[in-house]
């Protein structure tokens, strides 16, 4: 059920994420979320797209390297508490996490969470009731 995440190095000087971006555009790729972290020398630009086989077919033809990275996208209603909700179902369990970024909605935000064992935060996160997002939900977007 997890969705897949495509992380895509780039190095780290102007115009980089630019020639990203257009290859993406020049191949109708619709971006879902995007979150860009720098490390020495490299950037690593994580994306959800509307189709991951279409884009890591695009993105091995313009030479990028990238890897797909399975995550864990949870809907957290917009309310005071709802990512704590989700992080306090994480730590019962023991569930250690890498990182996070979101795609902000109206009433409801997608939380990307990347964590060590995917199989066990969602089993967690469906006994507590929370709703986690499939790899559709978040085409349609």
């Amino acid at each position: 059920m997890s969705v897949k995440q495509i992380s895509v190095f780039i190095e780290n000087k102007p115009g980089t994420m630019h020639e990203l971006t257009k290859v993406l555009a020049e191949n109708h790729i619709d971006m879902r979320a995007l979150s860009l972290a720098e490390t020495e020398g490299f950037g690593i630009v994580r994306i959800l797209v509307d189709d991951v086989m279409e884009t890591s077919s695009v993105l091995k033809d313009a030479g990028y390297i990238y890897q797909l990275t399975p995550v864990v996208v949870v809907a957290v209603p917009d309310e005071p508490g709802g990512l704590n909700k989700v992080l306090t179902v994480f730590t019962a369990a023991g569930i250690n996490l890498n990182y996070m970024y979101a795609i902000p909605g109206k009433t409801t935000a997608y939380i990307i969470f990347r964590v060590e064992d995917v199989k066990l935060a969602e089993k967690e996160l469906r006994q507590a009731g929370i709703h986690i997002a499939d790899q559709e939900e978040i085409s349609a977007l």
